[in-house]
């Protein structure tokens, strides 16, 4: 193996001749000439929480606050970002810089694995090393620029891709996404003690699908079960910053790629308690 493959984020793992490989002092350049002053994890313990949803409606809502905002959709098997936010059949291009992320309609820069797959519904069928990898290629080779905030949307449990993010990227700080469910409680627990253990801070827990709102009467139903998202912040020493309505709205501008069109008070006092945080 050549002696670039030694450094490269996928040792060795991307399937690409190391002799047609660009040399990785070129490319850890690019990564040095991007300016981004927080980084966000969104992380769940399971999936079907709505960590995605939340990663895009915390990305809109820190935009119209003024921020400049990037997403890394690092879901490599799972991404959803691009749908969400309408984003398809993209050509993508590069600088000397690296590679230009996609931008929204607002003005959010994503990078996803579904911008270089064929087909949006095409499976990435890797293991470990080669999701790392990827994670990492997306971190230091895409020309993110100036960026006041990036969200990471991380595939859900505690394995090799947030493993890889925690320990790769200067993370400040982590945002946990539950649902009411004591199932969904009994695994989130697990992901707040893996950030313990990495001393990352953890911003705060968001508890999605916290209840729905009767279209006739406004009465709050608690849908997937009472709520529990504060009693599980305290009970683990971290902030509930808030919980968050199943709102048929938002999976009908979702699956019309218009998440931007989504305005909520909820996300938006989530966000203001994030901006305090990391200003």
């Amino acid at each position: 193996m050549s002696n670039k493959c030694n450094t490269c984020p996928s040792n060795g793992g991307c399937g690409i001749d190391p002799a047609d490989c660009g040399t990785q002092a070129e490319k850890s350049l690019v990564g040095s000439l991007n300016h981004i002053r927080n980084i966000i994890v969104v992380m769940s313990g399971k999936g079907g929480v709505g960590k995605s949803s939340v990663t895009g409606l915390l990305a809109a809502s820190l935009n119209r606050a003024g921020k400049t905002v990037g997403i890394m959709d690092a879901d490599i098997t799972g991404p959803s970002q691009p749908k969400a936010f309408g984003i398809r059949n993209i050509n993508l291009k590069a600088t000397e810089y690296g590679i230009i992320p996609p931008a929204t309609g607002m003005g959010i820069k994503i990078m996803s694995i579904n911008f270089f797959l064929p087909n949006e519904d095409d499976p990435v069928v890797w293991r470990g090393p080669m999701l790392a990898g990827a994670v990492n290629q997306f971190w230091g080779e895409v020309d993110w620029g100036e960026l006041d905030y990036m969200i990471v949307d991380l595939p859900p449990g505690t394995g090799d891709v947030p493993l890889t993010v925690m320990q790769s990227l200067p993370v400040n700080g982590i945002v946990i996404v539950s649902s009411p469910q004591d199932l969904a409680f009994m695994v989130v627990k697990k992901t707040i003690k893996m950030a313990q253990k990495m001393n990352i801070p953890i911003l705060g827990l968001v508890e999605n699908m916290s209840y729905a709102v009767c279209s006739h009467c406004q009465e709050k139903l608690e849908i997937f079960g009472h709520s529990q998202g504060a009693q599980v912040a305290q009970d683990t020493g971290i902030d509930f910053l808030g919980g968050l309505p199943w709102d048929i709205s938002l999976n009908s501008l979702v699956d019309q790629g218009k998440i931007e069109d989504y305005v909520s008070e909820d996300i938006s006092k989530i966000v203001e308690q994030l901006i305090i945080k990391l200003p």
